[in-house]
């Protein structure tokens, strides 16, 4: 189950790929998480599918994330008397307060946080943007529109309102109960849907309470222009593209996904990208050339991780379409250019200790062919912090914690392993050594360089940085010439 790749892959569980067979299947082709789309599905759907990846992680023996992914607040339209209308463009429209079915001059919109929030010149936005309205005046009771393109409009479709803030929270009722569930199972990543500034976030991490990671999707307009305070209180980013192109121009998702991208790296928050990237594969066995380059371009970017989302939960093809992700990542990844690309973004340091030896590890992977750079970690900061400058060389994440192991399957470059307490440096050395052997990490004779801290245990406290040569590991070293090693006395530090 050892990957040659450095950016992970997150799959998206559903009705077609819920079965032990499927699962497994998924991980072995290349799923390092799986997401739980609390949008759809009851909790009894949601605890089989845990219960059942983490059967399948026994028995791979590799570390799985699962990430839950939480609807967020409907805005929804009401009903109409046919359960549709058929609007004209140019047409006047009205969304009122008025709790009767519409027709192809109004319906029932029950949202006053829209009434409150809108003003003249506004859009409005139903069905994921498929009818787009402009907003003539606006009172408490009645919100009258212009319509922009002609289509019909059904029973409780969706609306969004692009250029509005709305005074409502990111979670519903609906999701603190599905948040709630979803960490009494154990869960590693929640997902935060309609985030709209820092405070959503910082509200859910109180309802968390430290037991997973908090990950705030980027999908309003909104979000965008408060990123720097939500990175600020958030652990990783998703770029879900999906609703971002609903809700801002689509020519403007590309420069928002660089930038976010560019953003989470240099604070070394994970970042994934999200959405519709091989779409086709939800009915046909191959992605489009437009899809395959679209998955290239967020690994150039140095994204932590792509994702599937229909592709593999509903989709026709959900094996073939993890494998398909698979092999463009490790092609591309292959390509000398990547890595310059992706170097553009270079990681700022902070003064401390684990930056500093993030950075020498860097710098030793440039000069030294090592096998890995092993840290050994009680919280993951570490692995994070090595993984933000992303280096040559794999990085072996060794952690007594499986919570730790699980989270870290997300990161970019991270082989997360589960180990034994060490007491002493020795025993981490022995430690990374066995874990990169096992790994496959050792076999072409390289050294490793191993990042620690004491005292052991200690969060926060790396301070050890030790290159761990093929002798110490019973391997013949690295010969630069014939007859010599690359260890020879006086060239070891």
């Amino acid at each position: 189950m050892q990957r040659s790749r450095a950016t992970k892959i997150v799959a998206t569980l559903g009705p077609v790929s819920s079965s032990e067979t499927t699962i497994e299947a998924l991980a072995r082709a290349g799923a390092d998480v799986f997401r739980l789309n609390f949008s759809h599905g009851t909790h009894e759907d949601h605890a089989a599918r845990h219960a059942t990846i983490r059967g399948v992680e026994k028995r791979i023996g590799r570390p799985i994330g699962i990430l839950i992914d939480l609807q967020g607040p409907k805005l929804r339209v009401g009903v109409f008397t046919d359960g549709k209308a058929k609007l004209n463009a140019g047409q006047r429209f009205c969304f009122d307060t008025s709790d009767v079915a519409g027709d192809s001059t109004r319906v029932y919109l029950p949202h006053p946080e829209i009434f409150a929030a809108l003003q003249p010149e506004h859009h409005l936005l139903v069905d994921d943007g498929k009818l787009r309205f402009k907003v003539l005046e606006v009172s408490n009771t009645q919100i009258t529109t212009k319509v922009l393109v002609s289509g019909a409009i059904s029973d409780r479709k969706g609306v969004s309102v692009p250029e509005a803030s709305l005074s409502i929270t990111a979670l519903s009722r609906k999701d603190r109960a599905d948040l709630e569930f979803g960490l009494s199972l154990g869960v590693d990543w929640v997902a935060l849907s309609f985030v709209q500034c820092a405070q959503d976030v910082i509200d859910a991490r109180i309802l968390v309470a430290g037991r997973a990671s908090v990950m705030a999707k980027i999908e309003k307009p909104h979000a965008v222009e408060n990123i720097e305070s939500i990175l600020d209180v958030v652990d990783a980013l998703m770029v879900a593209r999906g609703d971002l192109g609903v809700e801002m121009p689509p020519e403007d998702v590309p420069l928002i996904q660089k930038r976010l991208v560019r953003l989470a790296r240099a604070a070394g928050k994970p970042v994934v990208v999200a959405t519709q990237m091989l779409e086709s594969m939800v009915a046909t066995p191959t992605p489009t050339r437009a899809e395959a380059s679209d998955v290239a371009t967020a690994v150039y970017e140095g994204a932590d991780a792509v994702m599937l989302s229909a592709e593999s939960a509903s989709g026709a093809y959900p094996v073939e379409a993890v494998t398909m992700m698979s092999r463009i990542v490790v092609c591309t990844e292959a390509d000398p250019i990547q890595r310059q690309l992706m170097n553009a973004v270079a990681a700022q340091h902070a003064a401390n200790p684990t930056d500093a030896i993030g950075a020498a590890i860097n710098t030793i992977s440039d000069v030294l062919p090592l096998g890995a750079a092993v840290t050994y970690t009680s919280s993951g900061a570490t692995a994070l912090r090595i993984s933000r400058v992303r280096p040559r060389t794999p990085i072996l994440s060794l952690t007594p914690n499986m919570a730790v192991a699980r989270k870290l399957a997300l990161v970019w470059g991270v082989r997360s392993r589960v180990s034994p307490d060490a007491k002493s440096i020795e025993d981490i050395v022995a430690i990374a050594a066995d874990a990169a052997q096992s790994e496959e990490l050792c076999n072409a004779g390289h050294p490793l360089v191993v990042a620690a801290g004491v005292p052991f245990g200690q969060p926060g406290s790396t301070n050890l940085l030790r290159i761990v040569w093929p002798s110490e590991l019973g391997l013949a070293e690295l010969s630069d010439e014939p007859g010599e090693t690359s260890g020879q006395e006086g060239a070891k530090p």
